[in-house]
């Protein structure tokens, strides 16, 4: 028999006391590397498009300076929080946090540059500096303003109408305005998109709003919390409505944005934005894991719940958000963790057809992300490791250290208890 170790991931483990356990063991045996001399050429895998992970940031020398360009370094970020003081940053960094992406304006800079945080704002705040790696232009313009090129009032929301004439579309021009106002440094400018672009636009519309005005791209649609959203995504993308609320969702989400980048030949790190309010904690879970699966460089949460349950600016900082915060700072220990095997290349291969899947390379050894695909109901299913892969079997249990054993051929079964279930495997060929 051939053994392959199991990362069991998600917020929530079939027993609380071996998560308990799991995570202890994780953070207490580092993964020692498996012999350099593999490749993914010997393993005649394909390689998935990318931006070339964090070298990417090398192209600006705020994000460079700040240690973006570290393998080490995957950004974890907290919309438009307040961080006045030395408790507020040093929980946020608890959770795993290590970016804002855009402040209140009574927050303190300095504050950030003393824990070694950075942060992407509209606009320089009293007393910023090293930490403020980029700028910020308005968020989801193509939700608010629409998706076209009229001319843009000033006014952001719906009263007064953004768009001149008033029923006209202008999201393009609001994006442009801000990004020709911005100074000219060496700082990249991000854009979070919305509904607009993931399922309201032409590709040719789409396009034009993730190319043109930004070179960081965030994109947040509320699957579990948009009331909307089904209705939306029916009549838009003809999905059906017992597809909708499920994780599987957010990794067609990040998919669509990337599809929608490489249109101009020139890729650019997406960035994924997932909106707390309303969602439990295996739901954030299934959320961050379905967008990096499929190719998400950045998670950013959203933690603004405007009720009914929380009614909360900051729900991670909230008693009622006890649940989540937990969620999110066990997350934030696992892509902490694994934010060298993050930053590499992905890789295709069809380990099961009804399972969204991932594989990655690094320090020798292969990583297997794997996810329910939309559509595929909870259960057991089997996953065919490529021959290469399992000849040696060789592993550890990164999280648990419980193996999993697999047949001649090289099969191996894993059961998905819920839609946002997820397992992380390490193979060492």
């Amino acid at each position: 028999m051939k053994l392959l170790a199991l990362v069991k991931g998600g917020v929530v483990v079939t027993a609380a006391a071996a998560a308990v356990a799991g995570w202890a063991w994780l953070r207490a045996h580092p993964v020692p590397p498996a012999p350099s001399s593999m490749t993914a050429a010997t393993m005649s895998l394909r390689p998935v498009p990318w931006e070339g992970g964090p070298a990417a940031y090398a192209a600006w020398p705020a994000t460079a300076r700040a240690g973006w360009t570290d393998p080490s370094f995957f950004p974890v970020g907290l919309w438009f929080a307040a961080a006045r003081d030395d408790e507020q940053v040093a929980q946020d960094r608890d959770m795993g946090i290590n970016t804002y992406v855009e402040l209140t304006a009574d927050s303190r800079p300095g504050v950030l540059r003393k824990a070694g945080m950075s942060a992407l704002t509209a606009e320089p705040l009293r007393g910023a500096g090293a930490e403020t790696v980029g700028w910020t232009l308005a968020d989801k313009a193509d939700v608010w303003a629409g998706l076209g090129d009229e001319r843009w009032t000033g006014s952001v929301g719906a009263s007064p109408p953004p768009c001149r004439p008033a029923l006209a579309t202008c999201g393009d021009t609001v994006l442009r305005t801000l990004a020709g106002e911005l100074p000219r440094d060496s700082r990249p400018r991000y854009a979070t998109l919305g509904k607009g672009v993931a399922l309201w636009a032409t590709d040719p519309q789409g396009a034009r709003f993730v190319n043109d005005h930004a070179d960081l791209v965030g994109v947040d649609v509320s699957w579990y919390g948009d009331p909307g959203i089904c209705a939306d995504a029916t009549l838009r993308r003809q999905l059906p409505a017992a597809q909708c609320r499920l994780a599987a969702n957010y990794g067609a989400t990040v998919d669509r944005v990337r599809e929608l980048d490489a249109a101009d030949g020139r890729a650019k790190p997406v960035f994924a934005v997932v909106s707390l309010a309303g969602l439990t904690p295996p739901q954030v879970g299934g959320a961050v894991m379905s967008s990096l699966i499929h190719g998400a460089r950045g998670i950013v949460y959203d933690a603004h719940d405007p009720g009914p349950r929380c009614r909360s600016e900051d729900l991670l900082r909230s008693a009622c958000g006890r649940a989540v915060r937990k969620a999110v700072t066990e997350l934030g220990g696992l892509v902490r963790r694994l934010a060298p095997v993050l930053n590499s290349p992905s890789y295709a291969y069809d380990f099961a057809p009804d399972l969204d899947t991932t594989l990655k390379a690094h320090g020798g050894a292969y990583y297997l992300f794997a996810m329910l695909g939309r559509g595929s109901p909870p259960g057991a299913y089997t996953l065919t490791v490529p021959a290469n892969l399992s000849r040696s079997g060789r592993a550890e249990d990164v999280l648990t250290g419980r193996p999993v054993t697999t047949d001649r051929e090289g099969r191996f079964t894993a059961t998905f208890a819920a839609e946002y279930a997820y397992h992380v495997y390490r193979i060492v060929p």
